[in-house]
């Protein structure tokens, strides 16, 4: 299983159930990187998509504790080993983890790969990834060097846990 995040300066992911910042290059590597495949989340992020409505061309896990919710297009899931369960239908490789950050703290344990959009810039925030680089679980296998957003600087790094 993979994850796959955009994290600022402090490893924050978001605030107030939205990204920190959109960069069209980040959505296209989200895009090219998930469609096709399987994704798991929280309902929360999935009710943060535009209409609230499950990503098209994807399996769609949305993970939530109200046993009475149900989203066209989704299977619902009620605890990590339900959505792991439902996440073996499918290739492994091509299972990723897209948050929010509860969903990617209890899913990083089972995942081998982290595409990480590292943005350079430290912006107000409520909810956070864990640093991969204090863990000492994971190491930088590949890196795209710095890109440019007009004045935001980022790069997109991808981490292998070791073995």
């Amino acid at each position: 299983m993979k994850i796959i995040v955009a994290v600022d300066q402090n490893w924050a992911i978001g605030k107030d159930n939205k990204l920190l910042v959109s960069i069209p290059a980040d959505m296209k590597m989200f895009r090219s990187e998930t469609t096709g495949k399987t994704v798991i989340m929280g309902r929360k992020t999935l009710e943060s998509f535009p209409g609230g409505l499950p990503l098209k061309n994807r399996n769609n896990i949305v993970l939530t504790q109200n046993t009475d919710y149900t989203v066209k297009g989704a299977a619902v899931v009620h605890s990590v080993e339900e959505a792991l369960k439902e996440a073996e239908k499918y290739p492994s490789d091509e299972v990723y983890c897209i948050g929010g950050d509860s969903i990617y703290k209890q899913f990083l344990p089972y995942c081998d790969t982290a595409y990480v959009t590292r943005i350079d810039f430290a912006y107000e925030a409520d909810s956070y990834f864990p640093d991969l680089d204090e863990t000492g679980e994971w190491e930088i296998s590949g890196r795209s060097g710095e890109q440019t957003y007009f004045d935001l600087e980022y790069e997109f790094l991808t981490y292998k846990r070791k073995a």
